[in-house]
C-alpha cells in the first residue's frame, strides 16, 4: 500500500513539473564568473602535481531567436607546479596576455532548449581560444525531458556523442531544481581523439570493457532557479576524471582532473551589445585538433626564424656529441625534428647546402629529416635520391625510416608513388625492394585513418603483380605480394589468389616460395575481411591436388600449432584456444610423438590477467621431404597490453637445395652410362618421372610491428659465386691482402647513427577545452670511433699466400670507443603551442667503453700478447636512470618550472615520525661515516654498503657493491640508488615513480705502487712451460744459482706448488681415516702408496729408532702392537707402524745407519734393484697398485700445452696477477685434462685445480678444487653409463663437500625455485631425504624416442616417465651397450656419432623382409629372374641405381645389380661364396677396388660380404652378403630417392608410392609396380605391366560401361603360363560403352577422367580384386 502511495506521489510530482530549460531573456545581460582547472597528479595525493587554471568573467545575453552572445572578460591564467594543495598558483602574465588577445571580440552561438549549436567568431581566432570557448559552452549543454526525472540519452558534447545519464531533483517549494548528469567517455560515438604512431596496434574487440587501463568520466551538477519566464542557471559545476593505470592496478593510478565552475554573479536589465565585426562559423561543440599535433609535448619552442634555429641546433648537436653530453644531444635532436616539420622545402634545401659537405652534421641532418615525416621533408629525400646526392648506404638507411615516420596523406602518397618510378631507384634492386615495401606500409597506415581507401592507391602494386605474372619475373612476383601484404587491403585478394594453384591453373608452375609469400600476404587482410580470406584458405587447405596423399609434415605442423594455441591464455585467443583444445583431444596422440624432422610449432609465453599484459614467442619450423633440418624457420614475438596486441618483431629464414651447392658438383653425372640407363628404365616403369630440378635459394625477411621492412633473396648464381670465391684461394686471398695492407697503413674512422625510434601520441580533449596528451618518445644514439694500426714482419709479398700469415709476427695497435645511448620520454598532461603542464618521465640507458690496447701475435711460435693500461680515472661502463618530474612551461623566456615528483629533504609530520632506538642511532651514525667521501676515497674494498631512509620525500635506498681487482688495478662497482613513492601506496606505479639509478663503474685503486700496465700472455705448444718459468723468474729479484741446472719439469712443479697440493691431500686423506672410535691404523697403512711423502719427518725419525741404537721392541712386542692396533691406546706402536709402512727407501736407510746394530747397513748396502723397504713387512701390509692407475699430476709425464698469464706490472716492477697452466693426456681409450690456476705472487697459496678425465668409454670424472692449496672448497662430478630398470642409462652425480657462502645462497634459491618449476613442467616430485651435499640425475632410454629421468636432491626427488626426445636415439631397448660404437671412442664422441648416424637413412633386405628408409617393414616374395628397383636416385642427376632379384642358386639368396657412373656392378653368391663383377668382368673380392673416375668409389670385403662406399653418388655405404642387403644413403639424399626402399622423406603414410605417383593399396601391388620389365624374347623376366579390362558387363549410373584399370597389372607375357597366383588391389575407371578408349597407358585413362594422382582406394570406391599370373 505504501508503494502505491509513493508511485502516485511521484506521478503527481511529474505532472506538476515545471519547465527546466535554461532561458536567457532578450534585453537582459547575465554576468557569470568562470573558473577552469586542469591538474595532473597521482591518485591519493602526496607527490608533486602540475596544472593550469583559467579565471574570467562572462557576459551572456540573447540577441534574437536562438542567437546568443558571449563575451570573455579579464581572463587570468595561472600555473601550478608543486605539492597539491599546499603550494600556491603562479600567475603567467605573458600567457595571460596572449590568451586575452583572442578574447577581445565577442562570440556568437546558437542555443535552444539547452543545446548549443554553431559557434561564430572572428575568422582568425586561434584554435586554442575556440576550444576554450567550446569548453565554456559545453558546461551549458543539456538534454532535458519534461516527463522523466531519471533517464539516459546520447548527448553531444566537446568529447563527442556520449552516453549520458540524468537525474533531476525538482524542489518546487524552494523554487529551484538540481540537475545531475554523468558521462562515460569510453562509450562515445564520433569521439574526439587523435592517435599518432598507433596504426600497428590492434585492439581486442572481444575483451571486456571493464579492464581498460584508461578510464574517463565527467559529472555535471546544475542549480536552476525558477522565475516568471522559465529557469535561470545560477551555478554549474563539472568534474572530469581521466584515470591511467599503466599496470592495471586499482590503486596505481595517475589522474588528470578537469574542473569547471560557473556561477551567476548579476543580471542586468540592459541588453547585450551585438558583435562589432563580422563573425564566421567555426563549427559546433566538437573539439578541433590542429596546432597541438605539431608541438611535441616535451619541448616548447618559441619559433622566430626556423632556418636559423635549425642551424644553431645542428651546431649544438655536434658540440654535445664531442663533449659526450648525450642527454642534451637527444633533447636537441627532438627539437630539430619539430622544427623540420614547420619549415618549407626551400628552407630545408638551404640547410642542406650549408651542411651537406660536413660529415659530422650530415648524419644528424638526414636522421632528423627522416624522423620529421612531413610532406616537404619526404619530398626533399625524393629529390636527393633522384639527384644521386645520397650514396647507397645513406639511401638504404633513410628510405625505411622515411616511409615509417611519414604522415600518410594524399600529398605524401603521391610523392611515394614517384619513388617507384624513379630511375635511380629502379636500377638498384635493394632500394626498389625497400620502396615497394614502404609504400605498402604507407597505404596500410592511411587506410587506418581513412573511412574509404581510394582504389588508385593500390594500383601501383597491382600493376607490378600483373606485369611480373605476364613476364614470369619471380622476384617481382614475390615483391608484389609482399607489398600487397603490407598494405593489407581486401581489394588485393583477387590479385594475390592468382599466385595460388587452387585459384589459377598457371600458378601451379610457379615456385613454392611464391605460393608461400602469397599465403603470408593474406595474414593482414584477414583482419579486415575474415570471411573472404577464411573461405579462400579453407579451399586451399582442402585441395587434394596440392597434397594427393596424406602428409605427416602437414599433420605434425597442424597438430603442434593447435596444441600451442590450446595452451594460450591470451584473452584475444580464448575462443580459438577452446576450439583447439577440443580438437587435439579428438586427433591421434601419435602426432605428438613425431620427431623434429617433421614440421613443428614451438610456443613460449604467458599472460597476466592481474596486470593485463603478456607476451608470446613462437617458432615455426617447416620442413620438406628433401631436407633433414627445417627448410623454413619463422620466429616472431608478439606483445599484449591493455587489451591490444602488437607484433613486435618477426624474422624468417628459408633455404632450398643448399646441399647441392655445398657438396661436390663438378662431376658430370649426365655424361655417364648410368644416367642413360635410368632414362631408358623410366620408360619401362609406367608413369615414372624424375623429380623436377630445384634451384638453390636462400631468402630472409624482417618484419617490425607487423610490417615487412626488408627482404633478401639469394639465388643460384649468387650462391655459386660465393662458394667459388671461398673455395678458390685466389679469390679471397686478394681481399685478405687488401685488408692487411690497409691496416698496415692505418685505419681510422667513426660511425654516428642517431634516430628517433618511437613516437606514440594519444590526444583527447578535457572539459575545459585544453588537450590532454599521453605520449612516448624514444631516441637512440649509436656511435663508434676506431683507430687501428698494424705492423707485420716479414711484410706480405706481392704473391700473397695464406701460409705467410702463419709465419708472420704481427703487432696491432688499436683504440676503439663504442657508445650506445637510449633516451625515453613519456608525458601525461596539457600540451599546446603556448603552454605545457603535466607529469614527465625520463629514462636513460647508456653503455660505453674504451678499448685501447697493443697486441702481438706470433703464429709460428703460437704466442699471443696483449698489453693495455689500467683505469686511471673513474669510468662508467653502463648506467640506467629514470626520474619523474612535474613540469610547467609557457611562452615566457626561462619559464620552465620542474619539480621532482617526490619532495627532497622533507621531515615527516609528528604522527609519521618513526621510533629510533639508541642502537639504531649508532648504526645510522656509522652509516654516515661509511658514506663519507673522504673515507670512500681511500679505497673500495670487497663489501657492500646499504643505506635506507624513510621520509616524506619517499623511501630512499642506496646499495653499493665493489670488488677489488688487484691485478687490474681497479675496483668493479655496482651502485644502485632509488627513491620511490611506495610509502604512499604499495603499487608498481608508486614503486616506479621517483628516481632510480643503476651504474656499473670501474674506479682506480689508490695505492702506494701504481700499476703501469696490464699484460695478458697466451703461449701454446712446447714453449708453454718456459713461459711460466720466465714470468716467475722475471718477477723475482734474486735467482737461484742452481736453477740453470734444474729440470724444467721440476721447476714448473715447484712454481705451481704441486707438491704442496698433493702433500696436503695425503694429509687430509690419512687424517680422515684415523677415526678415534675404530682406530684401524694397521689397515689404513695398506692403502698408502709406497712412494708417498711422509706425514712429518720429525715423527718418522723418532719412531724409527731409539736413543740407544737398538730396536724399540722385540717380536712379541711387535705382535702385541699388531693386536693392539685395534685399540684406542696404542699410539706409539701404531705410529711406528704407520711411519714405517708409509716411509720411502731413504727413511729406512737413514734410521738404520744412525744406529749401531751390526745389520743396520746390510739392507742399505744391497743393490738398489733388490733393496725393498717392505721386505720385512707382512704380506697383508703390501699396497696394491692397479696397472691402469693414472698419475696424480700430468706434469710428471706430459708437458703443458697451454700457458696463460694475466698480470699487472707496477712502476716498481712488482707484479700481481694469475697464471694458468693446462695439461692434456689423450689416449685412444681415455682422455684427461688438468688445469691449475694460481697467483703470481709467491706469498699467496690460493690456487684453483681442475681435473677431468674419461676412465673408459663408459665413465667420466671431473672435479674443481680451489682455495688455500686447492683444499678449501671442492665440487666433483661423475658421469657413467650403465643399466637402470633394465634400460640403457646414464648417471650424472654432483658432489660439493664444501662450497662458499655465495654458492650456498644460490643453492637455496635453486631449491626454492625447483619445486614450482617441476610442477609447471608436469614432473612428479616427492619429499625424500638423500645424501646431503650431493645431487644425482639418472636418464634411462626406454625407447629410441623417450626416456625416464630421476633427479635426486638432498631434500627432494623429481622424476618423470616417457619424456620425448627431439630426435630418435639409434639404440633400442634390447640393444646391449656393446653394440654401440667401438670402445676406441670416448663417451662424448659416442654421443656425437649416434646423432650423426641417426641422420642417415637405411634400407635393408633380409630374406623376404624389407625395411624401407622410413622404417616401414613388410614381407615380399620376389618372382624369379625379375629385377626389382630397390633404390635409385630420382633427382635430375640420376646418379645411382640398385636393383635386386632372387638368386638362381637358392630362393633364400638375393643378387643385386648396381649402376654408378660408368660402372655396372653385380654382387651375387656362387658356390657359397660372394662374387663380384664390374662391367661384366670377374673381380677378386680380397683386394679393395677403387675407381679412377671423378667420384670416389670403394669396394672391399667386410665380414662375410662386400661393402661399397660411394659418398659422392649419395651412397654412404652398401653391405651385401647374399642373405642380407643394407643401403645407407647420405642425409642430403632425403626426398630424392625412389624404389621399393621409398623416398627417404619420413612420410610413412605415403610409403607405398608407385612409379606413377599413386599409392598402392598393399605391399604386393607396391613391390610389383617396381619390377623391371624386359624384352619378352631376350630377357629372363617373363612378366610385363599391362592395363586390364573388365570383361563382364558393367552398369554405371544406369548406363552400360566398360572399365579399365587405372594402374597396369603385372601379368605373364604371351606364351607363358602362370605358376603362382597373387591377388592385388587395383582401381578401375569406367566410361560409356559407346565411347572409344585407347588403353595405351595410365596417363591416357587418367587424362580422360580428369583425375589427379590420389590413393588408389580413393579412385576406386568399389575396387575389383583381380588375379595376376606371375610367370
Amino acid at each position: 500500500m505504501k508503494g502505491l502511495v509513493l508511485v502516485l506521489l511521484v506521478a503527481l510530482a511529474g505532472g506538476q513539473k515545471r519547465d527546466l530549460e535554461p532561458v536567457f531573456r532578450t534585453g537582459r545581460t547575465y554576468r557569470y564568473s568562470y573558473e577552469g582547472l586542469v591538474l595532473q597528479r597521482l591518485q591519493g595525493g602526496g607527490p608533486a602535481a602540475a596544472g593550469m587554471r583559467l579565471r574570467c568573467q562572462l557576459e551572456l545575453g540573447r540577441l534574437d531567436g536562438t542567437h546568443h552572445v558571449l563575451r570573455i572578460q579579464s581572463p587570468k591564467l595561472d600555473e601550478y607546479n608543486g605539492f597539491w594543495p599546499r603550494d600556491p598558483f603562479i600567475p603567467a602574465s605573458k600567457l595571460t596576455e596572449t590568451i586575452a588577445s583572442c578574447f577581445t571580440q565577442a562570440f556568437r552561438f546558437e542555443y535552444s532548449e539547452g543545446r548549443v549549436g554553431n559557434i561564430y567568431a572572428v575568422e582568425d581566432c586561434p584554435i586554442i581560444c575556440m576550444n576554450i570557448m567550446r569548453g565554456i559552452l559545453n558546461i551549458m549543454q543539456m538534454t532535458l525531458k519534461k516527463s522523466q526525472n531519471v533517464y539516459e540519452v546520447k548527448e553531444d558534447g566537446i568529447e563527442g556523442i556520449c552516453q549520458t545519464r540524468y537525474v533531476i531533483q525538482d524542489k518546487l517549494k524552494n523554487n529551484y531544481a538540481t540537475i545531475s548528469k554523468s558521462k562515460d567517455l569510453s562509450d562515445c560515438q564520433d569521439k574526439a581523439v587523435k592517435s599518432i604512431g598507433m596504426a600497428y596496434i590492434r585492439p581486442c574487440p572481444t575483451c571486456p570493457l571493464k579492464v581498460r587501463n584508461i578510464k574517463s568520466t565527467v559529472m555535471f551538477t546544475y542549480k536552476m532557479k525558477y522565475d516568471d519566464s522559465g529557469a535561470v542557471m545560477t551555478s554549474a559545476v563539472s568534474e572530469q576524471m581521466y584515470q591511467i593505470a599503466p599496470f592495471n592496478e586499482p590503486d596505481g593510478v595517475a589522474v588528470t582532473e578537469a574542473r569547471q565552475k560557473l556561477t551567476l554573479v548579476d543580471i542586468k536589465d540592459t541588453p547585450i551589445s551585438p558583435p562589432e565585426v563580422q563573425l564566421h562559423n567555426h563549427g559546433n561543440l566538437h573539439y578541433n585538433f590542429s596546432g597541438e599535433l605539431l608541438q611535441m609535448p616535451i619541448h616548447l619552442i618559441k619559433i622566430k626564424n626556423p632556418e636559423l634555429q635549425l642551424a644553431e641546433i645542428l651546431r649544438k648537436l655536434v658540440r654535445y656529441n664531442e663533449e659526450g653530453s648525450s642527454k642534451e644531444a637527444s633533447t636537441k635532436f627532438l627539437q630539430m625534428i619539430q622544427l623540420l616539420r614547420l619549415v618549407t622545402f626551400d628552407q630545408i634545401e638551404s640547410l642542406w647546402q650549408q651542411f651537406a659537405n660536413k660529415p659530422l652534421y650530415r648524419h644528424w641532418f638526414l636522421s632528423a629529416v627522416c624522423a620529421a615525416g612531413a610532406t616537404d621533408t619526404f619530398k626533399f629525400l625524393k629529390q636527393k635520391i633522384h639527384q644521386e646526392e645520397l650514396n647507397l648506404w645513406e639511401a638504404a638507411v633513410t628510405l625505411p625510416l622515411a616511409f615509417h615516420f611519414v604522415t600518410p596523406n594524399e600529398q605524401t602518397l603521391e610523392i611515394a608513388s614517384t619513388f617507384m618510378t624513379c630511375p635511380q631507384i629502379k636500377k638498384t634492386p635493394m632500394l626498389r625492394i625497400l620502396v615497394y615495401l614502404g609504400y605498402g606500409c604507407m597505404v596500410n597506415k592511411y587506410s587506418a585513418q581513412a573511412s574509404v581507401l581510394p582504389k588508385e592507391l593500390l594500383q601501383p602494386l597491382h600493376d607490378l603483380a600483373t606485369e611480373a605474372a605476364s613476364k614470369g619475373h619471380v622476384e617481382d612476383m614475390s615483391l608484389a605480394v609482399k607489398a600487397m601484404g603490407n598494405a593489407g587491403e581486401p581489394d588485393s585478394i583477387k590479385r594475390i589468389l592468382k599466385f595460388l594453384p587452387t585459384f589459377s591453373p598457371s600458378a601451379a608452375a610457379l615456385p613454392i616460395r611464391i605460393h608461400a609469400d602469397a599465403v603470408l600476404a593474406l595474414r593482414k587482410i584477414v583482419r579486415k575481411d575474415p570471411e573472404k580470406v577464411r573461405e579462400a584458405l579453407l579451399q586451399l587447405f582442402m585441395d587434394s591436388s596440392l597434397a594427393p596423399t596424406p602428409s605427416l609434415q602437414l599433420a605434425s605442423f597442424t597438430y603442434s600449432h593447435m596444441k600451442a594455441l590450446a595452451v594460450a591464455r591470451i584473452p584475444q585467443l580464448y575462443n580459438l584456444s577452446a576450439a583447439c583444445n577440443i580438437a587435439i583431444k579428438l586427433l591421434s596422440p601419435r602426432l605428438d610423438r613425431l620427431s623434429y624432422r617433421y614440421s613443428k610449432v614451438i610456443h613460449v609465453g604467458g599472460y597476466s590477467n592481474e596486470y593485463n599484459a603478456g607476451a608470446i614467442w613462437r617458432v615455426y619450423l617447416m620442413n620438406n621431404p628433401g631436407t633433414i633440418f627445417p627448410s623454413d624457420i619463422v620466429t616472431k614475438v608478439r606483445g599484449y597490453y591493455a587489451n591490444t596486441a602488437t607484433d613486435i618483431v618477426e624474422v624468417a629464414f628459408r633455404s632450398q637445395s643448399l646441399s647441392n651447392i655445398i657438396r661436390k658438383r663438378n662431376i658430370p653425372f649426365t655424361k655417364y652410362d648410368t644416367y642413360k640407363t635410368l632414362k631408358e628404365l623410366g620408360k619401362t616403369l609406367v608413369g615414372w618421372k624424375e623429380l623436377p630440378p630445384e634451384d638453390p635459394l636462400v631468402s630472409a625477411y624482417v618484419k617490425i610491428l607487423g610490417q615487412e621492412i626488408a627482404c633478401v633473396d639469394i639465388g643460384k648464381d649468387v650462391i655459386q659465386q660465393a662458394v667459388t670465391s671461398l673455395t678458390r684461394p685466389s679469390s679471397w686471398q686478394a681481399a685478405v691482402k687488401k685488408v692487411m695492407d690497409a691496416a698496415r697503413r692505418g685505419l681510422s674512422g667513426g660511425l654516428m647513427l642517431p634516430g628517433m625510434v618511437a613516437e606514440v601520441r594519444h590526444v583527447v580533449p578535457t572539459a575545459t577545452g585544453l588537450p590532454l596528451e599521453l605520449s612516448l618518445y624514444g631516441v637512440a644514439l649509436a656511435q663508434a670511433a676506431a683507430t687501428v694500426d698494424m705492423q707485420m714482419s716479414p711484410p706480405l709479398s706481392g704473391n700473397f699466400r695464406a701460409s705467410q700469415l702463419l709465419e708472420a709476427n704481427m703487432e696491432l695497435h688499436a683504440d676503439i670507443k663504442p657508445k650506445v645511448y637510449f633516451h625515453v620520454i613519456a608525458m601525461m598532461g596539457i600540451n599546446t603551442q603556448y603552454a605545457q603542464s603535466g607529469l614527465e618521465f625520463h629514462a636513460e640507458f647508456s653503455a660505453n667503453t674504451t678499448m685501447k690496447f697493443d697486441a702481438r701475435i706470433n703464429m709460428k711460435e703460437k704466442s699471443f700478447k696483449l698489453e693495455t693500461t689500467p683505469c686511471r680515472q673513474e669510468v662508467e661502463l653502463a648506467s640506467a636512470r629514470s626520474e619523474v618530474y612535474a613540469i610547467s612551461r609557457n611562452i615566457e623566456v626561462d619559464s620552465e618550472k620542474r619539480s621532482h615528483i617526490l619532495p627532497e629533504g622533507e621531515v615527516p609530520s609528528i604522527p609519521e615520525q618513526p621510533f629510533q632506538s639508541a642502537e639504531m642511532s649508532s648504526r645510522e651514525q656509522s652509516e654516515k661515516q661509511k658514506n663519507n667521501p673522504s673515507v670512500i676515497s681511500k679505497g673500495y674494498q670487497q663489501s657492500s654498503e646499504d643505506t635506507h631512509h624513510h621520509s616524506a620525500g619517499g623511501r630512499s635506498n642506496a646499495h653499493t657493491f665493489c670488488s677489488k681487482l688487484a691485478s687490474l688495478g681497479c675496483y668493479a662497482c655496482l651502485s644502485q640508488k632509488s627513491r620511490d613513492a611506495a610509502f604512499l601506496r604499495n603499487t608498481y606505479l608508486h614503486k616506479f615513480i621517483g628516481e632510480r639509478e643503476t651504474k656499473i663503474m670501474l674506479k682506480p685503486v689508490i695505492a702506494d705502487a701504481d700499476i703501469e700496465k696490464i699484460q695478458l700472455e697466451i703461449q701454446a705448444g712446447s714453449r708453454a712451460a718456459s713461459k711460466i718459468i720466465d714470468v716467475v723468474n722475471s718477477g723475482s729479484a734474486e735467482k737461484n744459482a742452481s736453477s740453470l741446472y734444474e729440470d724444467i719439469k721440476a721447476k714448473l712443479k715447484k712454481i705451481l706448488g704441486i707438491e704442496k697440493v698433493f702433500k696436503v691431500t695425503n694429509k687430509t686423506r690419512s687424517h680422515k681415516k684415523q677415526i678415534p672410535s675404530k682406530n684401524k691404523a694397521a689397515v689404513t697403512d695398506l692403502w698408502k702408496e709406497p712412494n708417498a711423502a711422509p706425514f712429518s719427518s720429525s715423527s718418522s725419525s723418532s719412531t724409527a729408532s731409539s736413543p740407544d741404537g737398538k730396536e724399540p721392541r722385540n717380536d712379541q712386542e711387535k705382535g702385541a702392537a699388531r693386536q693392539s692396533g685395534r685399540k684406542r691406546g696404542s699410539s706409539s706402536s701404531s705410529s711406528s707402524s704407520r711411519s714405517t709402512s708409509g716411509s720411502a727407501n731413504s727413511n729406512i736407510c737413514s734410521s738404520s745407519s744412525s744406529g749401531e746394530h751390526p745389520s743396520g747397513n746390510k739392507h742399505c748396502s744391497e743393490d738398489s734393484e733388490y733393496s725393498n723397504p717392505q721386505a720385512n713387512l707382512a704380506i697383508y701390509q703390501f699396497w696394491f697398485k692397479p696397472t691402469d692407475e693414472q698419475p696424480k699430476f700430468l706434469g710428471d709425464i706430459k708437458p703443458p700445452i697451454l700457458a696463460v698469464v694475466l698480470r699487472a706490472i707496477q712502476k716498481n716492477k712488482h707484479q700481481e696477477g694469475f697464471k694458468l697452466v693446462l695439461y692434456t693426456d689423450i689416449e685412444p681409450t681415455s682422455a684427461r685434462i688438468q688445469m691449475f690456476v694460481s697467483s703470481i705472487a709467491e706469498s699467496s697459496r690460493w690456487k684453483l685445480c681442475a681435473d677431468a678425465s674419461t676412465i673408459n668409454p663408459h665413465k667420466a670424472l671431473g672435479s674443481v678444487k680451489w682455495g688455500h692449496d686447492c683444499q678449501e672448497y671442492k665440487i666433483a662430478t661423475k658421469i657413467a653409463t650403465g643399466q637402470f630398470a633394465s634400460n640403457p642409462a646414464m648417471q650424472m652425480k654432483l658432489e660439493w663437500p664444501k662450497v662458499p657462502s655465495r654458492l650456498r645462497r644460490a643453492a637455496r634459491w635453486f631449491y626454492a625455485f625447483v619445486p614450482g618449476a617441476a610442477y609447471m613442467l608436469g614432473y612428479s616430485q616427492r619429499q625424500q631425504h638423500s645424501p646431503s651435499h650431493q645431487a644425482t640425475l639418472v636418464v634411462a632410454l626406454t625407447s629410441p624416442r623417450s626416456f625416464d629421468a630421476v633427479l635426486k636432491l638432498p631434500q627432494l626427488t623429481i622424476f618423470d616417465r616417457g619424456i620425448r626426445l627431439p630426435l630418435p636415439f639409434p639404440s633400442r631397448r634390447s640393444t646391449p651397450t656393446s653394440t654401440l660404437p667401438s670402445s676406441d671412442l670416448n663417451f662424448f664422441s659416442k654421443a656425437a656419432f649416434s646423432i650423426t648416424e641417426n641422420l642417415k637413412a637405411r634400407c635393408s633386405v633380409s630374406q623376404n623382409t624389407i625395411t624401407t628408409f622410413n622404417g616401414v617393414e613388410f614381407n615380399h616374395s620376389m618372382p624369379a629372374n625379375c629385377y626389382h628397383v630397390l633404390a635409385q636416385d630420382c633427382s635430375p642427376e640420376l646418379k645411382f641405381l640398385v636393383m635386386m632379384k632372387r638368386s638362381d642358386e637358392s630362393d633364400d639368396l638375393i643378387a643385386i645389380n648396381i649402376r654408378l657412373a660408368s660402372h655396372e656392378i653385380d654382387m651375387y653368391v656362387s658356390n657359397g661364396l660372394t662374387q663380384l663383377k664390374i662391367n661384366g668382368v670377374q673381380t677378386p673380392t680380397d683386394v679393395p677396388y677403387t675407381s679412377n673416375s671423378d667420384a670416389s668409389l670403394l669396394i672391399s670385403s667386410e665380414n662375410k660380404g662386400l661393402s661399397l662406399k660411394a659418398p659422392d653418388y649419395g651412397i654412404d655405404q652398401l653391405y651385401y652378403d647374399g642373405h642380407t642387403l643394407e643401403i645407407q644413403v647420405a642425409f642430403w639424399m632425403a626426398g630424392k630417392t625412389c624404389g621399393i626402399c621409398g623416398k627417404c622423406d619420413g612420410e610413412k603414410e605415403r610409403e607405398y608410392q608407385m612409379p606413377s605417383g599413386y599409392l598402392a593399396k598393399d605391399a604386393v601391388s607396391f613391390t610389383q609396380s617396381w619390377i623391371v620389365s624386359e624384352d619378352p624374347c631376350a630377357g629372363a623376366c617373363k612378366l610385363q605391366h599391362k592395363l586390364v579390362k573388365i570383361e563382364k558387363p558393367v552398369a554405371f549410373e544406369k548406363k552400360a560401361s566398360k572399365c579399365y584399370s587405372v594402374e597396369p597389372v603385372l601379368q605373364c607375357v604371351e606364351g607363358c603360363s602362370a605358376t603362382q597366383v597373387v591377388p592385388v588391389s587395383v582401381g578401375f575407371h569406367c566410361v560409356p560403352a559407346g565411347e572409344s578408349v585407347e588403353c595405351v597407358s595410365v596417363h591416357s585413362i587418367v587424362g580422360i577422367s580428369g583425375m589427379s594422382p590420389a590413393p588408389i582406394e580413393l579412385l576406386a570406391p568399389h575396387p575389383l580384386h583381380g588375379e595376376t599370373e606371375p610367370g
